[in-house]
């Protein structure tokens, strides 16, 4: 089999992938108040649309003799006004204006204000102070008397009501876009636009618009309704839709002549009023959450405190064995992703067990599951779109799967930490780094203010940072890589964890940096007894601090044992072809080749051997049946049906 053919997906297997996913139409019925939002809106929209043809009364044509006549009239289903008018022709020739004014006024803000955002955000200086400050004073009067000021000047009607709407609505689209486009007009992409040769317009236009056109559509899908209640309001006051145009603000405003005696005159358009800002502003709130990238999940709902766990997810039987004594004894975990049609099996039944004062490696290529896994242990996985399905994650004696929501909270940063992959993600960016560790230590601790700052003294004193009274006051933008992580390290040791679990805490680091902190992660487990859970993809930085590795691929272990065993003899081909993977020192002619092909996709795993694809010892039976893990000699264990034995080379390639 050809490296090419494994890299590249057939094209039917692209189709396949991009049918399983949830398009755009499909996540917004998903949320339910979207979806009801959009029905609502599309019935009042078309019968606006359709009132030309429908058989309706002359929405102007007076009948005095029949005035006021209730709803359900003969010939009047929703009654008539003072002066005889049909309600119902009234109420939907009156919302398709209503409609046509708030669209167009908010297109017409949402242009203008947008414009001047991206102008002032990305010229900056005397472009940016001068226009924002006339944004400034348009802002500082209130926005409804500057819309009177300006109907007052132009003088009453439709057309004015809506330019008067439109230039009060401005402000709010020039702040949002500005604050956006300030950010995005600092990025390495634009950086790389300008060394291309590209000018201001065309950067503007190729690289920072399409950056800020979801959040000018979100904005402007959540300001329609307010601008038509705007709309309604100057007409309401006289100074809208003049007579005998209707719209639905000038109906409100004659049906509060009638008010106590024939209150349906009101509440008709108003009620239309009320059905149109909600439809809209549901609707709104939909497109925003389907434009957001973070949310395009299926399930449109606000990540939960911990992860779903499913009621009837599968229980493996638990064998007290030789790893009874673990501290972490993990069994069958099963994590999911379900992203509309499409399920992931990110984490398809992992075993682990660590002991007390033991370091657990665990190494796999991008994308095999390690940190999801890592995640799962502690609830992390945010929920929707991830679900434990199965399995168990018992921490000493307690499965962390069956635990409250209190009891895990205090588990977490308790006796359980993480020290994640990026520091300067993590930590946050307005609060100096020892009011960080400080309130690390206080939430799992009834330390007053002075006992806290004197154990997080000791704390950075234990991670070796160099004159730790002052850096205790230093914001984490001001420390360099090393020394965020140290920081990291030192909140996770705040409690005297049991278990660390870290996530590639030394990939982002130079060479001096990352083999200073794992000679301190190594040091500061040894001293404590603390298990640590070491996540990475470089087997040479698992062999300076592991002492088991397990090997992880397409969401299962595929092979574990002891790290200088692996190393020396691995046994299944996977293993030895990452370990190959490691450059040495001092063997300059060795060959490091990449490993062929890529990991399958966990929506579509292949049955038998995951790795079959790629692996140059593939078999028939390989790609048949559920392989499980066995003993494959000594202490290793290996998920290969023809694994390596000691001294065997890797024969041809994938």
């Amino acid at each position: 089999m050809s490296e090419t053919a494994i890299a590249s997906p057939s094209k039917a297997q692209q189709s396949k992938a991009r049918s399983r996913r949830p398009s755009a139409f499909a996540l917004l019925l998903n949320n339910r108040l979207a979806a009801f939002g959009l029905v609502i809106l599309v019935l009042v929209v078309a019968a606006a649309l359709l009132a030309p043809l429908l058989p309706l009364a002359d929405p102007n044509a007076t009948d005095p003799a029949n005035r006021l006549a209730p709803p359900l009239s003969d010939g009047h289903l929703l009654g008539t006004d003072a002066l005889g008018r049909d309600m119902l022709s009234r109420l939907l020739w009156g919302t398709r204006v209503s409609l046509a004014v708030g669209l167009s006024a908010s297109v017409i803000a949402a242009f203008a204000g947008s414009l001047i955002g991206l102008i002032a955000g990305y010229a900056g200086g005397r472009t940016d102070q001068l226009l924002m400050r006339f944004i400034d004073l348009m802002m500082a009067f209130p926005y409804i008397l500057l819309a009177l000021a300006i109907v007052a000047v132009l003088g009453p009607g439709l057309i004015n009501a809506l330019y008067a709407i439109a230039i009060v609505n401005v402000p709010f689209f020039a702040r949002n876009i500005r604050g956006i486009t300030v950010g995005l007009a600092r990025r390495e992409f634009v950086d790389a636009a300008r060394l291309s040769g590209k000018g201001p317009a065309r950067i503007v236009a190729s690289e920072i618009l399409p950056n800020v056109l979801p959040t000018i559509v979100i904005t402007l899908s959540t300001t329609v309704g307010w601008m038509i209640l705007e709309t309604a309001g100057l007409s309401f006051l006289g100074l809208g839709a003049q007579p005998p145009q209707a719209d639905l603000g000038s109906m409100l405003g004659e049906g509060r002549k009638v008010l106590f005696t024939s209150p349906f005159v009101s509440l008709v358009p108003g009620l239309m009023i009320f059905l149109v800002v909600l439809s809209i502003n549901l609707l709104g709130d939909g497109i925003r959450d389907v434009l957001d990238p973070r949310l395009k999940a299926g399930a449109l709902a606000k990540p939960s405190a911990r992860t779903a766990v499913e009621k009837n997810r599968r229980w493996p039987e638990t064998k007290k064995d030789e790893t009874s004594d673990a501290i972490l004894d993990v069994k069958g975990l099963e994590t999911q992703f379900r992203i509309g049609r499409s399920v992931h099996r990110a984490v398809g039944g992992v075993d682990l067990s660590i002991r007390p004062g033991e370091c657990l490696g665990l190494i796999g290529e991008s994308g095999s599951g390690k940190s999801v896994t890592a995640m799962s242990l502690t609830g992390l996985v945010p929920s929707p779109p991830g679900r434990i399905t199965g399995g168990k994650v018992l921490f000493e004696t307690d499965d962390l799967l069956a635990v409250s929501d209190k009891e895990l909270r205090a588990l977490r940063g308790g006796a359980i930490s993480y020290v994640f992959q990026d520091p300067l993600a993590t930590l946050h960016p307005l609060f100096p780094v020892g009011d960080q560790i400080a309130e690390a230590i206080r939430a799992h601790q009834p330390l007053g203010r002075s006992e806290a700052r004197a154990k997080v003294l000791d704390l950075m004193r234990q991670v070796r940072i160099p004159n730790p009274e002052a850096r205790m006051e230093a914001y984490p933008h001001e420390l360099s890589g090393g020394l965020r992580q140290r920081i990291s390290i030192a909140m996770a040791l705040a409690n005297d964890p049991k278990l660390i679990i870290a996530d590639e805490p030394t990939t982002a680091l130079d060479v001096t940096v990352q083999a200073q902190v794992l000679k301190l992660l190594d040091g500061l487990r040894r001293e404590r007894g603390t298990a640590v859970l070491f996540i990475t993809h470089d087997f040479g930085v698992v062999s300076e601090i592991a002492d088991r590795v397990a090997v992880m691929y397409a969401g299962r272990i595929v092979e574990t044992g002891p790290t200088a065993e692996v190393m020396a003899n691995p046994a299944h081909p996977y293993t030895r072809m990452l370990i190959d993977c490691v450059p040495v020192m001092g063997e300059p002619e060795r060959r490091l080749d990449a490993i062929p092909g890529r990991p399958p996709s966990v929506d579509d795993l292949p049955e038998g051997c995951a790795f079959a694809d790629r692996c140059p010892r593939v078999a028939a039976d390989c790609r048949s049946g559920d392989i499980a893990m066995r003993d494959i000699r000594g202490r290793i264990e290996a998920r290969c049906l023809h694994p390596l034995s000691p001294g065997d080379a890797l024969r041809g390639a994938a």
